[in-house]
């Protein structure tokens, strides 16, 4: 029995790049609804970890730039974590983690904490929820505690584990941890996977807030020096803890792997066979989806005949297969992947050959949410660009103006505020107004359901960044 509240450790950051077109860093995998039409991967995570016994509220921690999409997601769910820490800029786990530690202890004298990746999936949560129990009388006698997962495969796209003993996944004793092993070789995968002392690294780990402070302190005191720094200014935004850029950027980027777990004395590995992935890549996406009898995974608007073995997923229109197999096949609004399934690790590669050619697709998703709802590019050209955009119940953009365009609202659904120059309009369904260039101006929601509005931009410039703000009710400049 846990003699504190286990408090979910929730890390949301990373780009999902194999995931590409549909996971892209302005909205990675982890917000994606992959498998379940109206839950994300970060949403079936919080829900997962609430099962367990004698839980706390969690503390997530994401990139700055993903904060207004993290709360609404927790918010839609009716989850309010202890804090969302906004790490400007990502330096793997272990200063993730060292930042999660040192707020829980602001709050709790020893918490255990359950360190957890968002982008995970387990098929058996019963079988999730017994390993993290057995690992609980590890974590309370001040051990490190990671979670291994049966190999199930020889994959050369995981880390392994090796314990001192072979792991029994019947009896879920914790073993003492040997070594690490990084991604191996196709053959040295095969020869790992026959010893059962070597087991996949899942990434999970538990164990007590003050416990891993102090293998951190010891093994590494240059993260907890800089991660203290970081963190002491209490700078609040809304439910938003900002870390201090300049003292986070003298923080070494490393894993807490490399930096505790493999120097340690205090790990052990507890066996976890939950039909555990870690949605990698396209391929491990097929693997856990529904298929038909031929082996075919569909999502969206598809047909396809004489086809084995494929994924096809469309956002928008009809694809149609004839005599295809081992492909994937993803259609967004903006870009097409066409690939054999043996090459979805590559994607990654294909992700940064995008971006140094410049195209915008390869970081930027059309749709683009912010504090008050969300909006949708569906057309431009140099001087002009169509957007549609939805603005939450009683909700509101900030009072702004911009130097180089105009703009023309259209509501859509659903009723408008509209301050220009402070006069103030009441807009309601297909009645539209004008907003100059330069002209000061404001739009809410005054009602109770969703504002979907289109509007026209037309000007010599038309960055997200021509905007001047007067007044925000969420803090932004």
């Amino acid at each position: 029995m846990v003699n504190n509240k286990i408090i979910p450790v929730i890390l949301c950051g990373g780009k999902g790049s194999r995931l590409w077109p549909l996971s892209r860093e302005s909205f990675p995998k982890q917000f994606l609804s992959i498998f379940s039409e109206n839950r994300s991967l970060l949403q079936d995570t919080v829900n997962r970890s609430s099962k367990i016994e004698n839980i706390d509220d969690p503390i997530v921690i994401c990139n700055e730039s993903h904060r207004f999409i993290v709360a609404e997601q927790l918010r839609a769910i009716n989850i309010k974590p202890q804090v969302i820490l906004l790490e400007p800029f990502g330096k793997n786990t272990a200063p993730a983690i060292t930042l999660a530690a040192l707020k829980a202890l602001e709050n709790h004298k020893d918490s255990t904490l359950l360190i957890l990746s968002s982008d995970h999936i387990f098929n058996n949560e019963e079988s999730f929820i017994r390993s993290i129990k057995a690992g609980t009388k590890y974590s309370e006698n001040n051990q490190l505690v990671t979670f291994g997962i049966t190999p199930q495969s020889p994959h050369t796209g995981y880390g392994y584990i090796e314990a001192e003993r072979a792991l029994n996944i019947n009896k879920l004793d914790g073993e003492r941890i040997i070594r690490f092993v990084e991604k191996p070789s196709l053959n040295y995968a095969k020869k790992l996977i026959k010893d059962k002392k070597y087991s996949w690294n899942s990434g999970i780990f538990l164990f007590k807030s003050r416990t891993i402070i102090y293998q951190i302190e010891k093994y590494a005191p240059n993260i907890f020096q800089s991660c203290q720094s970081s963190i002491k200014n209490q700078n609040y935004d809304l439910d938003f803890q900002r870390i201090d850029k300049n003292e986070f950027n003298k923080c070494p980027s490393v894993s807490i792997d490399v930096c505790v777990m493999e120097k340690t004395d205090r790990g052990v590995v507890i066996p976890l066979d939950a039909g555990w992935n870690d949605i990698g890549d396209w391929e491990s996406v097929w693997k856990n989806s529904k298929k038909d009898s031929e082996g075919n995974a569909i999502k969206g608007k598809i047909f396809l005949k004489d086809s084995r073995n494929s994924y096809f997923r469309s956002e928008k229109k009809l694809i149609v297969g004839l005599g295809v197999e081992n492909l994937i096949v993803i259609d967004t609004d903006d870009a097409l992947l066409v690939t054999q399934k043996s090459c979805t690790q590559k994607v990654k590669n294909l992700v940064n050959d995008l971006i140094e050619s410049n195209f915008k697709e390869a970081k930027e998703n059309k749709k683009v949410y912010r504090p008050w709802g969300y909006y949708i590019s569906t057309m431009e050209d140099e001087k002009w660009k169509v957007k549609l955009i939805s603005v939450n119940p009683k909700e509101s953009l900030s009072l702004q103006k911009h130097k180089f365009r105009s703009e023309h609202w259209v509501v859509v659904s659903g009723e408008a505020e509209l301050e220009i120059n402070n006069k103030k309009y009441h807009l309601s369904i297909n009645e539209s107004s004008y907003i100059p260039i330069g002209a000061k101006h404001r739009l809410s929601n005054p009602g109770t359901n969703p504002l979907l509005l289109v509007e026209i931009q037309s000007g010599s410039y038309l960055g997200e960044d021509d905007i001047i703000r007067y007044e925000d009710n969420y803090g932004r400049d």
